[in-house]
């Protein structure tokens, strides 16, 4: 695809990579066919290669209105398309400079700027948001009950890894944390917090706030810089979300001279605590008490990191019968935000999604991703859980 930026973006990082993701692409359409909002509307629009040339328009000066921003606000970001396409288009680099330069020329009105300010402003700060969590657990089906944390890990710590607790994470699920903990116990990593660091920035990020997010990144870059230089071997991110956007540091910081490295080093660092059970698997030392589950693949980990099926792989052959689960390439719906943002189009995508994971009777359904597990188990007809927690399980 020709393109023609127009300066002064021309001459920036962020033109660069635009103009690079736009000449890859050959329009030939093959991503609607794997694009979750394309297959709920069938408008060229919702589409990645109809959102391709609203940001091209963009870009090159045209005019653009709110007609622009709202369907690129509608883009799940899943990534299935990139899976899907035969060019290897890299459509979320473009998506996220298309969506910060139609955020600067088009203002949005005052009460969608209240909310996406206000839920920076809640969900980034785990003290301010456990009180909230325990309030929509006594009076709505929002987030499911809070599970005990358990016993601490041990483990002789032939290995030291870091790994990122998160903002929603420490409020919502503190649980999943200890078990990554106990799990990379028993294959003899030990596993740390590391002092500076906070949110990955994936939120602010998606919510126009994009220096916010510029200065999350660096903070959490000087932070582990700092941890990897002491002896960390990796960065162990348990939420697939937030690995995705810390893969993505580079991009972010591509015009910050001082950081651009640094962030290069980051990414390089982070690791899916599946990529780590893969290389020393752990040995069950009990079977599962309920065998039968179904795997949901985020699409920040299959589509994202290209890590799909490797969690089914991992629990069947820690005894556990994971079931086959129809359009896994499909988003459940959740994405970051999205789902308070573009609540009907997340709730029609949820259905579909556990229709789609409860088809072969699993007792439990294990995610990868947060926001994932809280969209899903509000309305799952079963448990829904973490993946590690399958293997805890079976640890002992």
């Amino acid at each position: 695809m020709r393109t023609n930026i127009q300066s002064p973006l021309a001459q920036t990082a962020a033109g660069a990579i635009a103009d690079e993701v736009l000449r890859a692409c050959v329009h030939c359409g093959m991503c609607n066919a794997t694009c979750p909002t394309y297959q709920l509307t069938g408008d060229e629009l919702d589409g990645p290669r109809g959102r391709i040339y609203l940001i091209k328009q963009a870009l090159e000066g045209e005019p653009v209105g709110r007609t622009t921003q709202h369907h690129l606000d509608r883009c799940l970001s899943c990534r299935a398309c990139e899976t899907t396409c035969p060019s290897g288009v890299e459509y979320h680099r473009l998506l996220d400079v298309g969506r910060s330069v139609v955020a600067e020329r088009v203002k949005r009105p005052w009460p969608e700027r209240l909310f996406r300010t206000t839920l920076r402003a809640v969900i980034l700060h785990p003290a301010r948001l456990a009180p909230l969590v325990a309030l929509a657990r006594i009076f709505t089906r929002k987030i499911p009950r809070a599970i005990p944390p358990g016993a601490a890990a041990k483990t002789a710590r032939f290995r030291r890894m870091a790994l990122l607790d998160g903002c929603v994470q420490p409020a919502t699920a503190s649980h999943f944390n200890a078990a990554t903990r106990r799990v990379f116990g028993h294959i003899g990593v030990g596993l740390e917090s590391t002092p500076g660091v906070g949110c990955c920035g994936a939120l602010s990020f998606h919510l126009d706030a994009t220096e916010e997010a510029r200065a999350h990144a660096r903070r959490n870059i000087d932070a582990w810089i700092r941890a990897l230089d002491a002896g960390a071997e990796a960065i162990i991110v348990n939420a697939s979300g937030c690995a995705a956007f810390i893969h993505d540091y580079p991009d972010v910081l591509a015009g910050d001279p001082a950081y651009a490295a640094k962030a290069r080093r980051v990414a390089d660092h982070v690791r899916d605590p599946i990529q780590i059970l893969d290389e020393t698997p752990p040995t069950a030392l009990r079977p599962p008490a309920l065998p039968r589950v179904a795997v949901h693949e985020p699409c920040t980990l299959q589509h994202g990191a290209r890590l799909g099926g490797r969690i089914g792989k991992l629990l069947t052959d820690l005894g556990y019968d994971a079931q086959p689960v129809t359009d896994a390439h499909l988003c459940c719906g959740s994405a970051g935000a999205y789902s308070l943002l573009q609540p009907d189009f997340a709730r029609r995508l949820r259905a579909d999604k556990l229709a789609a994971l409860t088809a072969g009777g699993p007792a439990t359904i294990y995610t990868a991703n947060i926001g994932c597990w809280m969209h899903l188990a509000e309305t799952s007809p079963v448990p829904v859980r973490h993946w590690i927690e399958a293997v805890d399980e079976v640890l002992g």
